[in-house]
């Protein structure tokens, strides 16, 4: 007796463990929603409204869901269609096609998917459609059970919504959005994205883009205004506009501000921007040379010599030692007495960092001292760079300045 009620225990447990690894794994695969929302009550109302709309009384629908990855997007149209299905006029009356941009890669696997997802293999049979448009279509027609009013409503979540937007004419799209704005089967077409350049498919939709955070996006855009107002502001996007026309140099500056907003800092500063805009001025070659060796910065200040004397004209490592060697005879101590050898690997490391490059194609058979260079540094980059050098000794700072070397 004990034997049997101890199996009958265990198979409650069983039972018991099976029903939590299912609610689990649901809510990590995030295909159970959450008990509570937080913080988009406003926008369940709105969104829950639309769905009942078309679910009941036929109306074709569109919305646009934004926000950060994250922010609850997902869960938000879980919750609206878990409530929705369990109206009982709708439950069996309105169909769900989910598609993802990641898994559809393009409008054939989308048309596809959406013949799958509406078991209408067996009516599409081996038929031949002309276009997208004819084929969508005739997938909605299937579904009509007579009149207009007793048509299947249909709702089409499309999540990572802008690489839909970015199929080749985006057919797809532009058919969803023709038929939820005219008289065929009843569709509501909802996109969930965390990016905000959609504007082409944003003047599509009937309604306006659901924000999470409506109070936080009003309190950064007063921000953004009272930034606009600020004379260290204005002094910075003068002074960028004077540097760069390019609206993606803008981009960039803007962007390089953004990156420092955080969580204990949720709001971009005049001293952001600042910030920003050395970054956007700073020389990318001249912060090289600020790691270079002492040799290699002998050798920059030697190649620039020559450029002086030969004005600009191509330069070999046999004239950089050279020239060196009179910098080196002219001192005293020996400090920057080097071998040869030592001298070639720092000018070759000065190549592979690219400041400086061959004038053509090296040739196995030539000579690597006389290979013909040209130095990628100008004269005020190479001065600029050694005011900034940690500890350039005085000796090199003086021979960089002197007028056409040494001679």
């Amino acid at each position: 007796m004990s034997s049997r009620k101890s199996k009958s225990n265990n198979l409650i447990q069983a039972e018991y463990l099976s029903q939590v690894q299912r609610i689990l794994r649901e809510r990590f695969c995030h295909q159970s929603p959450h008990s509570n929302l937080f913080g988009v009550q406003v926008q369940y109302k709105h969104l829950i409204e639309l769905l009942k709309r078309t679910a009941i009384h036929g109306e074709s629908n569109s919305i646009l869901i934004i926000g950060p990855r994250g922010s609850g997007k997902t869960m938000l149209i879980n919750h609206a269609l878990k409530e929705l299905m369990e109206v009982e006029e709708v439950n069996e009356n309105v169909l769900q096609v989910h598609l993802n941009g990641l898994l559809q890669i393009n409008d054939k696997i989308a048309l596809k998917e959406i013949t799958r997802q509406l078991n209408l293999e067996n009516v599409v049979g081996d038929k031949v459609f002309g276009s997208f448009a004819e084929n969508l279509s005739f997938l909605l027609e299937a579904l009509k059970k007579g009149d207009r009013t007793s048509s299947c409503p249909v709702i089409f979540i499309l999540d990572e919504f802008d690489l839909f937007a970015h199929h080749k004419n985006q057919t797809l799209l532009y058919n969803l959005f023709d038929i939820s704005q005219s008289a065929q089967t009843p569709v509501a077409v909802i996109g969930l994205t965390c990016r905000l350049y959609l504007k082409i498919f944003k003047e599509q939709l009937s309604l306006p883009a659901v924000f999470p955070g409506k109070i936080f996006a009003e309190k950064w855009n007063e921000n953004v205004q009272s930034l606009s107002e600020d004379r260290n502001v204005r002094d910075v996007l003068q002074k960028h506009f004077n540097v760069s026309k390019s609206l993606r140099s803008l981009h960039t500056l803007l962007m390089l501000a953004l990156n420092r907003v955080t969580p204990s800092h949720p709001f971009m500063t005049a001293a952001d921007l600042m910030e920003a805009n050395q970054l956007c001025s700073m020389d990318s070659k001249a912060n090289i040379v600020h790691g270079l060796s002492v040799l290699e910065i002998c050798l920059i200040i030697a190649m620039k010599h020559l450029n002086d004397i030969y004005e600009e004209e191509p330069f070999n490592f046999q004239m950089v030692y050279n020239e060196f060697q009179k910098f080196v005879q002219r001192k005293a101590h020996s400090v920057y007495n080097f071998e040869k050898p030592v001298v070639m690997k720092a000018f070759e490391h000065l190549q592979q960092l690219e400041l400086i490059r061959p004038m053509e194609r090296t040739s196995v058979t030539a000579q690597r001292e006389y290979q013909l260079m040209k130095l990628l540094l100008d004269n005020t980059q190479i001065m600029n760079a050694l005011q900034k050098y940690p500890n350039c000794p005085t000796d090199v700072r003086q021979w960089a300045t002197s007028s056409l070397s040494w001679l």
